[in-house]
């Protein structure tokens, strides 16, 4: 019997780009979970873990078929070739080991936040366009479906104009050693605020109300407000003491009303077609006072998502952008949008909460938004 090859299948092996090889830095908290992603994605092969606790590496390497470890990024470089990284490692170390990566001219995946600072973001961002790498922040609650979704619907202007973000994510601990809850908290809801909004996350000065009643030295409960487009207003309360847990945000929009409920599988969205009617006027205060108010009160529906891991979306959009030569969905631009946001906000806290200017955006890359 002779078999016939079949051209549509050798076609396709053909265009089916090769492997990229990846290694993640860090087997603390975050680093295994980004592990397990690479090494299940179609994508990618897992080719190493680095930790200067090579034990512990060895503890996130062996159940992924004892993939190699190392100590230093050194060692790694010195001894296996990688086409990118993916940094897990404290915040304060993310920029030496993101510009070494880059600088050895691999792609780069960094854990939120992007950098300890603004202005080494500004250098890791100008770093990677000149080495023509991509540099990629890992906002994983972007890739969520819910995320995708609201993205979405905003996009298609089922909300209408939005009038107010606000955002409540507060739980018990953990209490970190290095960073207080604005940097620990905050990124997850800025970063999908930067995701969702078509023009991205650009308040030109934000506020900060924090409080540390354990005398821990650091905020351990905070408010952050800014401005958003339109007279319209964020809000973004995070919390480490909270008894109970909630992750959500409702986002109002002059058509229809939003919920993001993170911790309700069965009705992760909720769509209200309810609010406030008010035809906005260009004439005087009085004549704007004068105005009838109504509110309408209509149909809720909740838009069915797919379960997929937001983790290994993420991983893939990183393969995506390096095979396609573009800015990620989430590239170094949108982490420093978030990085110039809490740099601000750390000085509104120091100045008691009064408002400070958040840095401009005077970085073009190509396609990033």
């Amino acid at each position: 019997m002779v078999l016939i090859p079949d051209p549509l299948a050798q076609l396709k092996l053909l265009h089916t780009p090769p492997l990229l090889k990846v290694a993640v830095i860090g087997a603390g908290y975050w680093g295994p979970n980004l592990a397990r992603n690479f090494k299940t994605s179609p994508a990618w092969e897992l080719c190493a873990i680095v930790d200067m606790d090579v034990e512990r590496a060895a503890k996130v390497a062996t159940p992924l078929g004892d993939v190699p470890v190392f100590a230093t990024l050194a060692e790694l470089l010195a001894g296996t070739e990688v086409d990118a990284v993916a940094i897990a490692t404290p915040a304060r170390t993310h920029f030496a080991v993101a510009m070494a990566a880059i600088a050895a001219g691999r792609h780069v995946v960094v854990e939120k936040p992007l950098a300890a600072t603004w202005e080494q973001g500004v250098a890791m961002l100008e770093s990677a366009e000149a080495s023509g790498v991509v540099l990629m922040a890992d906002h994983t609650y972007c890739y969520t479906p819910a995320a995708l979704k609201i993205r979405e619907l905003i996009a298609e202007d089922a909300l209408g104009e939005i009038l107010f973000i606000d955002s409540v994510r507060i739980n018990l601990g953990l209490i970190q050693p290095d960073v207080d809850v604005f940097w620990d908290l905050a990124p997850h809801d800025l970063s999908v605020i930067d995701f969702i909004l078509p023009g991205g996350l650009r308040p030109e000065a934000v506020a900060a109300q924090g409080a540390d009643p354990l005398g821990t030295g650091k905020a351990c409960v905070g408010h952050l407000t800014f401005a958003l487009p339109n007279n319209a207003m964020a809000h973004i309360n995070v919390n480490w003491l909270s008894p109970t847990k909630i992750r959500q945000m409702v986002i109002g929009g002059s058509k229809r009303t939003l919920v993001w409920d993170d911790l309700n599988p069965q009705q992760r969205i909720s769509v209200y077609d309810r609010g406030v009617n008010f035809e906005k006027a260009s004439t005087s205060a009085a004549q704007r006072k004068a105005q009838a108010v109504s509110y309408r009160l209509g149909d809720t529906w909740s838009p069915a998502l797919p379960e997929q891991e937001a983790l290994a979306l993420m991983v893939q959009e990183f393969a995506d952008s390096i095979q396609q030569g573009r800015q990620s969905r989430t590239g170094g631009m949108a982490g420093l949008r978030v990085l110039s946001v809490l740099e601000a906000a750390s000085r509104s806290l120091a100045l008691g909460g009064e408002q400070s200017t958040v840095a401009g955006y005077d970085i073009q890359l190509e396609g990033t938004r």
